[in-house]
């Protein structure tokens, strides 16, 4: 890093009765290498003891918040970025930890102006310890819109971002999304700057049943629906340069709507829209097979235990 770029870095942790693994997120960044932080607390109107947890914590780089009233995920994390004086915004939900050194090892990147996005391998993890690795091979760098648009490949406890790149935006979080949120604003980000990738394992992602993520998987295929008429009319070029990626993004709208399905009437369930895609990834073929053979409830047992993220 050259000698007289040390940014402060902004750590948005947006929180709603999250403090079962809240100390040990919070510990995992008071351990970092890289001194120059603060941490954007925002307590979007928790009724736990997070914010005696917060508060227990003696560091005036945390900067805490709560919030009047409950707000939607992408619009909380809005908030909680206006708070943020730093000329780079990381993320780090209250339930996922990072490496020691997380910061010190992804910020060297900005010494190239293009770069707007710095990203790092990952581990899933359970209550178990058993373990996934987010990337065994290494994910394209540079401009990579149409490759994010393609196949989205992006964990948010990696993520640092340029500040001024967001700005740039005609708008951060999308309000309007409560799942898909992050998805949304790194595709439209990237379409601008470029993406670095430092491959290192600098970040675990925990994996339980009680995450927004499994609680409202059928946000997915609503919130992807409106993301892809946002995307094309935003982006027109999206319609023809980028047509097979939105066709794929289809697809798995319609793989999302058949497990939710499979769940809500295994004998019943309805696969003749989902047939159409089977052939078009191995996913799909294993998961239209496996319901004819086994109930949702031991597919949902096996998923999580193994680790495979839908």
């Amino acid at each position: 890093m050259k000698n007289n770029q040390f940014p402060l870095v902004s750590i948005i942790m947006n929180c709603h009765n999250s403090d079962k693994y809240l100390y040990e997120s919070i510990k995992s960044v008071l351990s970092q290498t890289y001194e120059k932080w603060e941490i954007i607390f925002w307590d979007n109107k928790s009724t736990d003891n997070s914010k005696e947890i917060v508060k227990s914590i003696k560091d005036k780089r945390i900067k805490y918040f709560h919030s009047d009233k409950y707000t939607p995920l992408g619009h909380a994390r809005n908030l909680a970025i206006q708070k943020a004086k730093g000329q780079l915004i990381a993320f780090l939900d209250c339930d996922d930890l990072w490496l020691p050194n997380k910061l010190e090892m992804q910020i060297p990147a900005f010494n190239d102006p293009e770069v707007g996005i710095v990203i790092s391998n990952s581990i899933f993890f359970n209550a178990k310890n058993k373990e996934k690795i987010l990337y065994k091979k290494n994910p394209k760098e540079g401009y990579v819109f149409g490759e994010l648009l393609n196949s989205y490949n992006i964990s948010l406890e990696t993520v640092i971002i340029r500040k001024s790149n967001l700005e740039d935006l005609q708008e951060w979080f999308d309000t309007r999304f409560e799942v898909i949120e992050e998805f949304d604003l790194f595709i439209r980000l990237s379409k601008n700057c470029k993406l670095k990738y430092i491959n290192e394992i600098l970040a675990k992602w925990r994996v339980h049943s009680s995450s927004w993520t499994w609680q409202r998987k059928d946000l997915f295929p609503k919130e992807t629906r409106l993301f892809i008429k946002k995307i094309t009319k935003e982006i027109p070029e999206t319609k023809t340069t980028y047509r097979k990626s939105i066709d794929k993004l289809k697809d798995n709208i319609m793989y999302q709507e058949f497990l939710i399905d499979w769940e809500k009437n295994n004998k019943k369930v309805n696969r003749k829209d989902f047939k159409k895609t089977i052939f078009k990834s191995k996913k799909a073929l294993i998961i239209y097979l496996l319901s004819f053979l086994i109930p949702y409830k031991l597919f949902k047992y096996i998923n999580e235990k193994r680790l495979i993220l839908n």
